[in-house]
């Protein structure tokens, strides 16, 4: 079961309804800074993990 067009603009009248256009908009844009920041992190952590993968590569080839 799918959610179509006319069931999508039926929820985001009655969320604009409850908390108003400006709350609606600033929620969104937070959203849109967590995901972003969210990605940011991933991206950090596979860094780390390619940089520590990377030194236990040459640790054990001077081994």
């Amino acid at each position: 079961m799918s959610l179509g067009p006319t069931e999508l603009i039926i929820i985001l009248v009655i969320v604009i309804l409850l908390f108003g256009v400006g709350r609606v908009g600033r929620i969104g844009g937070e959203l849109g800074s967590a995901v972003a920041n969210f990605r940011k992190g991933l991206e950090e952590g596979s860094k780390k993990d390619k940089v520590a993968e990377e030194t236990k590569t040459a640790e054990e080839t001077k081994v």
